[in-house]
């Protein structure tokens, strides 16, 4: 997987990132090396691998593939969509719209975020009202990841306002629906490569059987899809901060000052030591978790502590590979100033550290 990465998705990426370009070629050739269908079974395309097994190939994406926004796009598209789809969906839904999203044909997302709800998930304004066979959708998403490529949208919106999160159902919106309609792309600090938008539904038409779940079950299933992304859109950031730690003690070995390595002095060394613990304390939460959910555990404090450790120890792991790299590491050229953007946005995303906090401390009885 990593010959792979490192051979066929890593050219142009400097010009790429400069005009927030998402690759459709790597995007392609991940979908044909099976990588978009890894947890989805084989009869509906995919190769039907384990969690644990997943996540070991994600992370080896993570290692030979520099472009971090094509990565996360591959995984906004496996966690928001394909693993509700497929625990939640009909038989119907999932034989129409599983294969062609395990093919990379189709390309996925979902819609969660509003202009005026952001950790406060729940408080939806967009709304859904059936009428016969359809629903209409009215209101604005935002921060929707894949948005200016989109195929296929899980879009949640409120039901009925009375019942409160328990009014939020969800639903597969093409992109071709009649009133959806994606509006400016958002420029971002890093993760430029994927590309993230705004989405406006303007009585927008969904068929009734391209509900997702009954309604109001669209808290349980947003629940049950961030549970799998919390535990599982970090593996391949695991791979990155092995690429970091190795290009560091390459350069810190070659680099020499006052007649020796850089390596030889104690700062130095501490850095490369820490960079290494975070490195194993991260690719042990990821391994943990994967295996609690193959054995079919519950992994709600796992999932929060396993996104809230693998964020915040890339972050420092990108910042120690730049301080060691001196004035190289703070260039362009060097691509660290770009890994340092890409991992400052794993903070925010799936839910901020200080969310994964909030939860950890509830479930630990707090």
């Amino acid at each position: 997987m990593s010959r792979f990465a490192s051979r066929e998705l890593n050219d142009y990426l400097r010009e790429r990132d400069k005009l927030g370009e998402f690759n459709r070629v790597g995007w392609k050739k991940c979908a044909e090396f099976g990588i978009h269908g890894l947890p989805v079974p084989k009869d509906y395309g995919g190769l039907g691998v384990d969690p644990l097994t997943t996540v070991g190939v994600l992370e080896s994406l993570g290692y030979g593939c520099r472009d971090n926004g094509l990565v996360f796009s591959i995984n906004a598209h496996m966690w928001t969509l394909e693993i509700p789809l497929l625990e939640f969906g009909t038989e119907e839904q999932k034989r129409k719209y599983l294969p062609s999203l395990c093919s990379g044909e189709l390309v996925g997302g979902n819609a969660m975020s509003e202009p005026a709800s952001g950790s406060d998930a729940y408080s939806l304004q967009t709304t859904a009202e059936r009428r016969g066979d359809r629903y209409i959708l009215n209101g604005t998403k935002t921060f929707a990841s894949n948005g200016p490529v989109c195929d296929l949208m899980i879009v949640y919106a409120t039901v009925d306002r009375s019942k409160g999160p328990n009014g939020i159902s969800s639903f597969l919106v093409e992109r071709q629906s009649p009133g959806f309609k994606v509006g400016r792309e958002l420029e971002k600090m890093g993760l430029r490569t994927s590309p993230m938008a705004e989405l406006f539904l303007e009585d927008c038409e969904v068929p009734v059987e391209n509900r997702l779940g009954r309604e109001g079950n669209g808290k349980n299933l947003f629940t049950h899809s961030m549970t799998w992304e919390r535990s599982c859109i970090l593996a391949s950031a695991v791979g990155t901060m092995q690429r970091l730690l190795e290009l560091s003690i390459r350069y810190a070995n070659d680099r020499k000052q006052f007649g020796q390595s850089i390596g030889k002095f104690q700062l130095i060394g501490s850095k490369i030591v820490d960079m290494k613990l975070r490195l194993d304390e991260a690719r042990a939460a990821l391994y943990r978790t994967a295996w609690l959910q193959s054995k079919g555990k519950s992994v709600f404090l796992e999932a929060a502590l396993t996104k809230l450790a693998i964020s915040e120890n890339w972050v420092r792991c990108a910042e120690d590979a730049i301080q060691i790299h001196g004035g190289y590491g703070y260039i362009v050229d060097s691509e660290f100033e770009r890994e340092m953007r890409d991992a400052l946005g794993s903070r925010i995303y799936s839910g901020t550290s200080e969310v994964q906090r909030i939860i950890a401390s509830s479930l630990l009885g707090l």
